[in-house]
């Protein structure tokens, strides 16, 4: 196997683990030190300076007059509404459903392929779509249960839901644009417009947080989310999406609940039951069939 290739697989495996601690990590200091949208505005201010700063130690890059478009819309869906979606889904519901419903992520790209690239989907894939859009609807139906440190899990699913169909049409979107552009490059614009487009959102939660007494315990998790979640596991996607297809990193998001799952039970955070089993089952085995090419005779 090319040596590219396998540091590709590395960097999504990192990445994957950093997002499977992230549901539970990030959980813990919502609401009661910063709100939802105060933390995207924490991760895009916090990473989009890291990104600028290195940009000064890479070759520059024009961004060409004909790719305006995209990076725009690829920035909204990705680094706008994914954010802010996750975020305050996750405020709302738990870290398990959070894992479970990002799952879906494959299954919107496949989708979204197939309405704007033109891609064939087979008998499998729409079984696999039918599935995991059970396994869905099952856990935002479930979301009715109210938990103390859950107050609308069924609003927060919905959200989640939103989250991972964001995502999908920002890793449609990004793809020609990691073909062209340096990451550094590709992430300093992202995550500038990002910030322009969800400050009127974000503004009066980030400016409400006590910074000056906020516990060692919240800023470790916080420094996780902008330095890990969001610098390091955007720069690992962007580098991965360069040497491996997208399908092989879509593989590896079975990983995330089973990550999520295991740290956020074992620090006391949530907890399974046999509606998210059976959610979950059905999530899996969706994207299992949806990314599955029927092998010809």
């Amino acid at each position: 196997m090319d040596k590219y290739k396998i540091l590709g697989i590395i960097a999504t495996l990192t990445a994957t683990t950093i997002y499977g601690l992230n549901h539970t990590i990030a959980k813990v200091v919502m609401p009661t030190h910063i709100g939802a949208f105060g933390f995207v505005q924490l991760r895009l201010v916090g990473a989009g300076l890291i990104f600028f700063i290195l940009s000064f130690f890479v070759k520059n890059q024009k961004i060409e007059t004909a790719d305006y478009i995209r990076l725009f819309f690829a920035a909204l869906l990705g680094m706008c509404i994914n954010m802010l979606m996750f975020f305050k889904g996750l405020e709302l519901s738990t870290p398990i459903n959070s894992s479970v419903m990002i799952t879906l992520t494959p299954i919107m790209v496949l989708i979204l392929s197939y309405v704007f690239l033109n891609e064939k989907i087979d008998s499998l894939k729409i079984g696999g779509i039918i599935l995991g859009f059970a396994g869905a609807i099952t856990l935002i139906i479930y979301g009715k249960k109210v938990a103390l440190n859950a107050p609308n899990t069924f609003l927060g699913n919905i959200m989640f839901f939103i989250n991972a169909t964001a995502f999908a049409a920002y890793l449609v979107l990004s793809k020609p644009l990691t073909e062209k552009y340096n990451t550094i490059i590709l992430m300093k614009w992202m995550f500038l417009i990002g910030f322009v487009l969800s400050l009127p959102v974000t503004l009066a939660e980030f400016k409400s947080v006590q910074w000056k007494t906020l516990p060692y315990d919240v800023i470790w998790r916080m420094s996780y989310v902008v330095i890990g979640t969001t610098f390091l596991t955007y720069s690992l996607n962007m580098f991965a999406l360069k040497h491996i297809p997208p399908s092989t990193i879509g593989a590896f998001i079975y990983l995330q609940p089973l990550i999520a799952i295991i740290y956020a039970i074992s620090t006391g955070n949530d907890s399974l039951d046999i509606i998210k089993i059976i959610a979950m089952l059905l999530v899996f085995a969706g994207v299992y069939f949806a990314t599955t090419k029927i092998k010809k005779v």
